[in-house]
């Protein structure tokens, strides 16, 4: 890489960190104060909801500025990811987890204002949970799946990131830069 991208890493980096941070801290941290402290199924959901809900718009920055960032890292790093042996296959891989982690976000978010909802105390929220009934319990079961399931693939994310930084080393790019080119040409003999 000829230029300096900081701002762009700098994004890409720091939403990664929030994103898996926030989310490890979650599982592990909230939900187990909202264990300790609530003295009834429907008090853990509440406190955990409500610790959860005040977390949704810094994650969805978080989220953006690494998404933003790793475009911007994509563009300025597309010729390696054309020319050097091993990236193009490292970035897909970096995008299929990537997509994955925002979709366990998603269903994440989706079910937790599900719990969220059947555990409200306002009359307003209960009045719409008996017209769409939830199984609490269910719901709670798949949201533990997918609020630690978040944390592993944005985790998965760091190790692809390390994995990245280790390929633009100056002589992993002239080996994958060699190993790419003798791939596409045919040995002269």
């Amino acid at each position: 890489m000829s230029g300096r991208n900081t701002l762009i890493r700098s994004l890409h980096d720091v939403g990664l960190a929030a994103w898996f941070g926030g989310s490890l801290m979650g599982a592990v941290g909230l939900n187990g104060a909202a264990e300790h402290e609530g003295s009834t199924v429907a008090a853990r959901a509440r406190i955990a909801s409500v610790g959860w809900a005040k977390w949704v718009p810094v994650n969805a920055a978080a989220i953006g500025a690494h998404l933003f960032g790793g475009g911007g890292l994509l563009a300025v790093n597309a010729h390696r990811v054309r020319t050097q042996h091993g990236v193009g296959a490292s970035t897909t891989a970096k995008t299929i987890v990537t997509a994955a982690a925002l979709a366990a976000t998603a269903y994440a978010r989706v079910l937790g204002e599900k719990v969220e909802l059947a555990s409200s105390s306002d009359p307003e929220d209960n009045q719409n949970a008996d017209r769409h009934p939830i199984d609490l319990h269910q719901a709670q079961r798949q949201l533990a799946c997918a609020q630690w399931a978040v944390p592993a693939l944005t985790g998965c994310l760091v190790v692809l990131n390390a994995l990245h930084g280790e390929q633009q080393r100056p002589m992993e790019q002239l080996h994958g830069m060699w190993e790419h080119a003798r791939s596409v040409a045919p040995l002269v003999r």
